[in-house]
């Protein structure tokens, strides 16, 4: 591992350091194992604290979108900037935030409703499965895996590539992800509870899916390696920004609503703004 990082430093590219690609894959396993979290909620709690929820998942997009803004998306700019004129640099920067969204929206529009992990479930509505193994709903759950390991893809490289920028990054990022992965532990359980009958089973299923966030690290970790330098890392920051821009706004916002009211998610997003931007100047 060591030869192959520093390798780097010797073809003009930026020197990555052991200690921070290892824990950015414990960052992603974190976050990814988290979905467990939730499902877990599903053997001892038998109703969703919707109102914890709305201000949690709001909280989460506050942090998300303070970081892609003024960390990650500032930080591909000066970086692109500095490697390719002030100019092309501004324009790279722009196009892959907007990739990075246009990505992820690509994805979220394919995965059908049912399947989609982001979809809201609550605890309770466990008490409304007729659970008969039935080929149809085997197949929902299968469809919900699969759906789910594509969909947190970019969110395991969300987590990798900001811990590579800056471990405290990567830590703020895990921690946001992590929330917002426990009510898809939820998404992900229920529907297998209902097939098979066994809460388990549903739990067994929410742990397995989080290895989805490691996996998509890995897998960009090894396809960006050969061409890594700061022009590809100043366009990846800026393509994680956008990611987690859409994540906030479709997703987590969206679902804080729905779980609660309308000002506590709100509550949470600026409180997530405001935890993340104090966390970070005192840590500098």
């Amino acid at each position: 591992m060591h030869r192959l990082l520093s390798g780097l430093s010797g073809q003009g590219g930026p020197v990555l350091r052991d200690s921070n690609v290892v824990l950015a894959f414990a960052f992603t396993l974190i976050a990814g194992l988290s979905t467990g979290v939730g499902g877990f909620f599903t053997l001892f709690f038998k109703k969703t604290n919707t109102r914890l929820l709305s201000v949690v998942l709001g909280f989460s997009a506050g942090v998300m979108v303070y970081i892609s803004f003024v960390e990650l998306f500032m930080e591909a700019q000066q970086t692109l900037m500095r490697e390719t004129g002030r100019q092309n640099g501004a324009w790279l920067a722009v196009i892959a935030f907007f990739a990075g969204i246009l990505l992820i929206g690509i994805i979220d529009k394919l995965i059908p409703s049912w399947e989609n992990p982001h979809e809201t479930r609550k605890i309770e509505d466990l008490g409304h499965c007729e659970w008969v193994m039935d080929k149809r709903l085997l197949r929902t759950v299968k469809l919900s895996t699969l759906a789910f390991v594509i969909h947190n893809f970019p969110e395991g490289i969300a987590t990798f590539a900001s811990t590579i920028r800056q471990p405290t990054l990567g830590a703020a990022i895990t921690l946001a992800i992590a929330i917002h992965n426990i009510p898809e532990g939820i998404a992900v359980a229920v529907p297998s509870y209902c097939a098979t009958g066994n809460r388990l089973k549903a739990i067994g299923t929410s742990f397995l899916m989080g290895f989805s966030e490691p996996l998509g690290a890995l897998i960009a970790y090894l396809i960006l390696y050969p061409f890594l330098n700061d022009t590809i890392l100043g366009c990846l920051y800026a393509g994680v920004a956008g990611i987690m821009v859409f994540i906030s706004l479709d997703e987590l916002l969206p679902a804080a609503r729905e779980y609660g009211e309308h000002h506590l998610s709100m509550y949470g997003l600026v409180f997530g703004m405001l935890f993340i931007a104090l966390g970070l100047n005192l840590i500098r």
